[in-house]
């Protein structure tokens, strides 16, 4: 107590204030604490395993509650004594169907075949195939599939870089052709099935890619179908030759509907463990994208340039020996995030609209909040109607940081898993309010607004400590069937702790004296660029960048009065620093461990940045129409822009009465629209920042509303250097509505 009364002290008129160079030296600090955060990497994984044979045995549609280990002996042995992970199957395509997967294979980056039909279920991987030679075949359409993925889509796939990349390759079923062909079509060898006695043919080409076949539909059809693809497999088991790494994978989906799928990897050095990539960060994750590089690197042939857009898989150890244990259960990640598609929508949804419901049921009460000077204006709202109006808006801006909390719970094993997260997000909230309304400091003016905010960047911040298990799969967090991210801080929690950690910088600034502000600002604001950047806990360097030009610019008018050029200056040279600072140390980096900073400017570098731009270009787009975090976004600029320009508003006011909030809010903004544009998700980290942030603005603005005949000077104000506002959560008592002082 003692340090924040000296914080809080104002120098009398006459004695020497604090250095002015303090607030410059702590930016500098958090520059370079940021930077030691940002850099720091985990050891990149290295598997022992090599192998003079790779075999890629691959099923569409194979997902982990096909295997049985009576139905499937085969699988469920290979899957027990090797690697074992979940596959995103994610391609070019919206829906990966057959022929999208095997392409993808077989380009090591987003591909698609060109389609011709649309419906419920995908076509079936037959391309026109002839055998000129008895010995190898040849795709007729393969320059085409290639022309078109350079032309129509930006991800820059090259279709048969894999092929390219190896001797020689060994494909058994039309499917299987796909994935091995050359880009100008040749397949080295070919056979249309894998023979039942295929002893010798595994080994004629270091590179043997096997259709196992398909497995769609429900019931005793889809096990039959799994049975066939067993004993396919067991043919291959049989027929492996000595050091080989067989990895069997579900290449894609057989509905129109997004799957997790099996990924195997068992051989020398993949005995027992996880599956991950440094594509994914996660361990028990894999991408289909990476099949392609972990074939090279078993190999130990090198990958090619600016192809490739997996990482090659590693084995991590820890998962248990039992496979349903394992994969099956309360752990089924493909059961989760089915469900979590479907509850997400209708939850952010039914969020947007009543948000916007509740904000034009609190324009009426923000205008009969407001003074008039002659006497026969309207009467005030009601304290009844004002406490109903409190713990609605608090409840709001709860809503997110509740929902993390209820991803906590299985509630997506249930047979109405909607119903099930709804009630379960709901006593979050219920409990939430409740201890923000009967806290000992409720009356203060300032005190929901600060406990709102610190709940939310607490719930994110514990979630990135504990290594992000409530956003996985989670309903306020990502899926990994769309294979955007799989680990660190998504969109929506991005938004959610940037606007709590920034929000509560800014209340608690109002406690010190002006010229601290800027301190308290940098210091919780370097929290936050660390836990976000770091890739032990927020893994996204981006939004980490995103969130220090937030920091800075919230520090430069934190104090209040004119965004003058000197603050500016600093504020932009140290968000310059940090971001040039990380830049550099990726870059150093070899290629395959860079992260998105310093891949992006590789690409510049070399004159192959433009498909990632495109890329971003289409998600922002796609993210804005698509997301009802745009609606969210929309309708909390419209709110905020009532409240701060129209006479009935208070914002003006609040801001005026407590400049660190303003500074608050244009870091929020500008931390938040940086990161979802360029993470490709438009509105997404804003809206989910406008939910938390627009309701406590709207509360503590109809406070101020309240108190805005008051004259009473707050307790312990001065005139002197500290200027107004430095008590602005001291109790006044001369409104006979006064529930806090402004």
């Amino acid at each position: 107590m003692r340090l924040l009364d000296r914080l809080r002290r104002v120098p009398a008129s006459g004695k020497r204030r604090p250095a002015r160079w303090v607030p410059y030296l702590m930016v500098a600090l958090i520059a370079v604490a940021s930077l030691a955060g940002l850099t720091l990497r985990p050891a990149a994984d290295t598997n022992p395993g090599s192998a003079d044979y790779v075999i890629v045995a691959g099923a569409a549609g194979l997902r982990w509650d096909d295997l049985d280990p009576a139905r499937t002996p085969t699988l469920w042995q290979e899957a027990t004594k090797g690697s074992i992970g979940w596959l995103s199957v994610r391609s070019a395509m919206k829906v990966t169907c057959p022929s999208d997967g095997w392409l993808t294979l077989g380009a090591g980056n987003y591909a698609a075949w060109p389609r011709h039909t649309t419906g419920s279920s995908c076509e079936p991987a037959a391309p026109a195939l002839t055998e000129p030679d008895n010995i190898g075949a040849n795709l007729t359409d393969q320059r085409g599939v290639v022309q078109d993925n350079q032309d129509r889509l930006p991800y820059g796939a090259v279709p048969g870089a894999l092929a390219e990349s190896v001797r020689c390759t060994y494909a058994f079923g039309p499917p299987a052709a796909i994935a091995a062909a050359r880009p100008f079509g040749r397949v080295d060898k070919y056979q249309p099935t894998l023979p039942a006695d295929a002893q010798g043919l595994l080994s004629q080409c270091n590179l043997s890619i096997v259709d196992l076949g398909t497995v769609s539909g429900s019931g005793a059809e889809r096990q039959q179908q799994a049975q066939a693809v067993d004993a396919v497999l067991a043919r291959v088991v049989a027929a492996r030759p000595q050091r080989s790494l067989l990895m069997v994978a579900g290449v894609s989906d057989t509905e129109r509907s997004s799957r997790l799928h099996v990924a195997i990897a068992e051989g020398e050095g993949w005995e027992g463990g996880w599956l991950t990539s440094a594509g994914t960060g996660r361990d028990g994750y894999l991408q289909l994208i990476d099949l392609a590089p972990t074939v090279l690197t078993a190999l130990g042939r090198p990958a090619p340039e600016k192809l490739f857009a997996g990482r090659a898989a590693t084995m991590v150890e820890g998962r248990p020996r039992d496979v349903a244990e394992a994969m099956l259960g309360v752990h089924n990640a493909d059961q989760r995030a089915n469900a979590q598609r479907a509850v997400a929508e209708i939850f952010f949804t039914v969020l947007a609209g009543l948000q916007i419901l509740l904000f034009l049921l609190a324009v009426p009460v923000l205008v009969r909040a407001r003074r008039h000077a002659g006497p026969r204006g309207p009467a005030l709202p009601s304290p009844r109607l004002v406490s109903a109006l409190e713990l609605a808006l608090i409840a709001g801006a709860l809503a997110i940081p509740a929902a993390l909390l209820a991803d906590a719970t299985p509630w997506w094993r249930y047979g109405h898993p909607a119903w099930v997260f709804g009630t379960v997000t709901g006593l979050f909230i219920a409990v939430g309010t409740a201890l923000v309304r009967f806290a000992p400091r409720y009356g203060r003016t300032l005190w929901p607004m600060g406990a709102v905010a610190g709940i939310g960047a607490v719930v994110v911040g514990l979630d990135l400590l504990t290594g992000s298990q409530l956003q996985l799969n989670g309903v306020a967090g990502y899926s990994a069937v769309f294979g955007g991210r799989y680990a660190g801080v998504g969109g929506v929690g991005l938004g959610v702790f940037v606007a709590g950690l920034l929000v509560l910088a800014g209340v608690l600034a109002q406690w010190v004296a002006r010229h601290w502000r800027p301190v308290v600002v940098v210091l919780l604001g370097g929290i936050g660029v660390v836990m976000v950047g770091s890739p032990y806990l927020g893994a996204d360097p981006v939004g980490a960048i995103a969130v220090t030009a937030g920091v800075c610019v919230a520090a430069a008018i934190t104090t209040g009065g004119w965004l003058t050029f000197p603050r500016v200056a600093w504020s932009g040279l140290a968000g310059l620093a940090v971001t040039i600072g990380f830049a550099a140390v990726d870059l150093r980096r070899p290629a395959a461990d860079q992260g998105l900073v310093g891949r992006l400017l590789t690409e510049l570098a070399n004159g192959t940045a433009g498909p990632a731009v495109q890329r971003a270009a289409a998600a922002n787009g796609q993210a804005l129409l698509n997301s009802p975090l745009t609606l969210l976004a929309v309708a909390g600029v419209l709110m905020l822009a009532f409240c701060q320009f129209s006479p009935w508003g208070g914002l003006q006011r609040l801001f005026g009465l407590h400049p660190a909030l303003r500074a608050a809010g244009a870091g929020v903004t500008v931390a938040t629209l940086i990161a979802g544009v360029l993470n490709g998700s438009a509105l997404t980290v804003a809206g989910a920042a406008a939910a938390t942030a627009v309701p406590i603005a709207v509360l503590t603005a109809l406070r101020v509303l309240l108190h805005a005949a008051d004259r009473t000077r707050p307790e312990g104000e001065t005139d002197g250097p500290g200027g107004p506002g430095l008590r602005s959560l001291t109790r006044v008592t001369t409104s006979p509505n006064a529930q806090a002082s402004p």
